[in-house]
């Protein structure tokens, strides 16, 4: 799902675009001024922001270019009620997409931002790495190839899936649930073993000795963890 930041401090305002954002089925995190929206940004990944310029602790110009020196891909639209060209000068030398004056309609907002979203979707997918690598492992993501140590490994799909998602995760661990939710999907409503049956096949294929593998480690009461054998 599309997750937008608003960062407005005027809460009627900000209560207004949650709303519709909401209505047209986005999920979104709410700020009520500079220095929270910097503190989510942090924590989370996000397509789009929309950031008032007039907020108090940290102003939207210092945000957006915050934002952007660490996320050139992140969709932003400033929301102001100022109009001066300046501001609009401003605003898009220090890295935002787009610019809308305030009041403005939610049918004007949710075309500025699906507008938007097309172009930060169209860098994402030339962004996306080509390859994965780990250790021995080398995956062409293009060819759904997975090879250890120059030699191709036979997978299944979700096998694949599973595999490119510790990779992406090395070092993380992991839930059942949270594997379930990404590989199978937040839709899935099967038994929960089958993350340990397809976990078993995988290690099956991929290491020396399933019995004490060396890649997809078992934290007991916690899930499973990718390590990089270098």
């Amino acid at each position: 799902m599309t997750k937008i930041l608003v960062a407005e401090d005027e809460h009627a305002i900000r209560s207004f675009i949650v709303i519709n954002l909401k209505r047209a089925g986005y999920e979104v995190i709410e700020a009520e001024n500079g220095r929270e929206a910097l503190d989510y940004f942090e924590q989370q990944t996000f397509d789009i922001l929309l950031l008032d310029i007039m907020m108090p602790e940290v102003d939207g110009f210092a945000v957006c270019e915050q934002a952007r020196s660490k996320d050139e891909v992140v969709g932003i639209i400033m929301l102001t009620a100022r109009t001066r060209e300046e501001d609009k000068v401003m605003g898009l030398s220090v890295g935002a997409d787009d610019y809308i004056a305030k009041p403005f309609s939610p049918a004007e907002l949710l075309a500025r931002i699906q507008s938007l979203l097309r172009r930060v979707e169209t860098l994402r997918r030339r962004k996306q790495p080509r390859e994965l690598v780990s250790g021995p492992f080398r995956i062409d993501l293009g060819a759904k190839r997975v090879q250890k140590a120059g030699v191709d490994v036979e997978v299944t799909p979700t096998e694949y899936d599973l595999l490119c998602h510790f990779i992406k995760n090395e070092d993380q661990v992991m839930s059942r649930d949270e594997l379930l939710d990404a590989v199978w999907g937040e839709n899935y409503f099967g038994d929960r073993k089958t993350v340990d049956v397809n976990i078993r096949r995988l290690r099956q294929k991929i290491e020396e000795n399933p019995a004490e593998p060396q890649f997809i480690e078992t934290l007991w009461g916690h899930g499973y963890k990718w390590r990089n054998e270098k």
